[in-house]
């Protein structure tokens, strides 16, 4: 599990391309879905050969002016509730900004450590710009251009020198399964139904953080442990920015999980931060189970199931070999489905394909339907092979890895799910020169 650092701060003092240059050092975090601002709230990121968690709390101020200030409290106040190291970036160029006072002080009081960070700082007369920023309080400066990148390889040994080194503790070798989604899906409800079949297995054990409650379950025959962010927070007003409000809170229960279960209202849709969620899961390696809740409250007519599903998996693309399960929690509908579900998910992605079998069945295929040849140049692929991770990795050892193209490795992830079930969980190829 990663560390977390936020990148807090008024808008418009480059948050999201500092955001951007920091999360462009891992090829994993590249979406290439558009219409889905994904990669600007959340990624993963390297330094030093320490891996965190990137949250960029920008882009969520809406309304008018007169609401800015509210907003930016609710961002500051839940990022310092769920960062491990708080960046706190101010812009050099505007100088000091009654914003920037506000949220330093809602920072002195917390319990984290801030990191002062000047950006715009792109030549040494802005250097003498930066002291009216001691007036904040918080200690040394930080100067960086997050534009060109001068200065941030300094912050950045500074911020991952203040990081925890994560022992992974023996885990218990069954599977994690996670409840997330956004407020008021049925989160609680379904963990209830499960648990409510034993009331003796409710033995709640302190997990690795502070939010993420770890519950077993063993019932049935199956044995989990539920990973369970609902309920953890009650929300003080209504108008509270849900969409990064669930993401947040999402984050460590994805990252502490095998399989994810990710609820969504059936009356509601699939909505954007439905797809943030996913889209966390789906970068993290995660197994995904998609449980539409009150299923029974959706007037039925002879097609609305298969097109209900359509939709999602449309909204989904270009992952879209999940499986989908239409629930009733109060019903107890299909309740029990959702965990079969969950659990061949777990075996899925905890499946090794042999390196002979890869080769005397996948290799032929491959050879069959080359990839296409580029600028006269042909591809031959020789040898394939799965990598010892936690989720299916497999290497293509080629002559010309650089020239195989998007619509191929398509291909050949889909040829993969036909002859190999990875059904729920994302795949990751690696082509190679051999």
């Amino acid at each position: 599990m990663a560390n977390i650092l936020a990148l807090v701060g008024r808008p418009n003092v480059g948050k999201s391309t500092f955001f951007n240059r920091l999360t462009e050092t891992r090829d994993a975090i590249v979406d290439p879905t558009s219409g889905v601002t994904r990669d600007r709230h959340y990624g993963k990121s390297t330094w030093n050969g320490k891996e965190f968690s990137v949250i960029d709390t920008g882009g969520y101020v809406i309304g008018s002016d007169d609401i800015f200030e509210e907003e930016i409290r609710k961002q500051v106040v839940l990022a310092t509730e769920e960062a491990d190291i708080i960046a706190f970036l101010v812009d050099v160029k505007e100088g000091l900004n009654p914003l920037d006072e506000d949220v330093a002080d809602l920072l002195r009081r917390s319990n984290k450590k801030v990191f002062l960070v000047a950006n715009k700082v792109d030549n040494n007369a802005r250097m003498i710009d930066i002291n009216d920023f001691y007036s904040l309080g918080l200690g040394e400066i930080y100067c960086i251009s997050s534009i060109n990148g001068m200065g941030t390889g300094d912050l950045l040994d500074k911020i991952v020198e203040e990081f925890e080194i994560i022992v992974e503790e023996e885990a218990v070798d069954i599977p994690k399964i996670a409840i997330v989604g956004r407020p008021n899906v049925g989160k609680s409800s379904i963990i209830n139904a499960f648990i409510g079949v034993e009331r003796n297995i409710v033995t709640p054990i302190a997990g690795t953080t502070r939010d993420s409650v770890y519950t077993p379950y063993n019932s049935f025959g199956f044995n989990f442990l539920l990973v369970d962010t609902a309920g953890v927070r009650k929300k003080s007003k209504v108008f509270e920015n849900i969409e990064f409000y669930s993401v947040m809170r999402s984050i460590r229960a994805i990252e502490n999980s095998d399989v994810c279960i990710l609820m969504l209202d059936a009356t509601a849709g699939l909505e954007s931060q439905d797809i943030n969620i996913f889209s966390l899961a789906e970068k993290n390696r995660k197994g995904v189970v998609v449980v539409v809740n009150k299923w029974d409250l959706v007037e039925k007519e002879t097609n609305t199931h298969k097109d209900y599903e359509a939709i999602i998996r449309d909204k989904l693309a270009p992952f879209t070999d999940i499986p989908i399960v239409f629930t009733s929690v109060p019903n107890k509908q299909r309740i029990f489905k959702v965990l079969e579900t969950a659990n061949q998910v777990y075996k899925n992605r905890c499946r090794r394909i042999s390196t002979s079998q890869l080769n005397e069945i996948f290799l032929p295929l491959v050879k069959d339907n080359p990839p296409p040849a580029y600028k006269g140049k042909h591809i031959s692929i020789k040898y394939i092979t799965q990598l010892p991770l936690a989720y299916p990795s497999f290497v293509f050892f080629c002559n010309l890895p650089q020239y195989i193209r998007e619509p191929y490795k398509r291909y050949v992830e889909n040829k993969m799910r036909e002859l190999f079930d990875f059904n729920g969980v994302p795949i990751q190829l690696y082509f190679r020169q051999k």
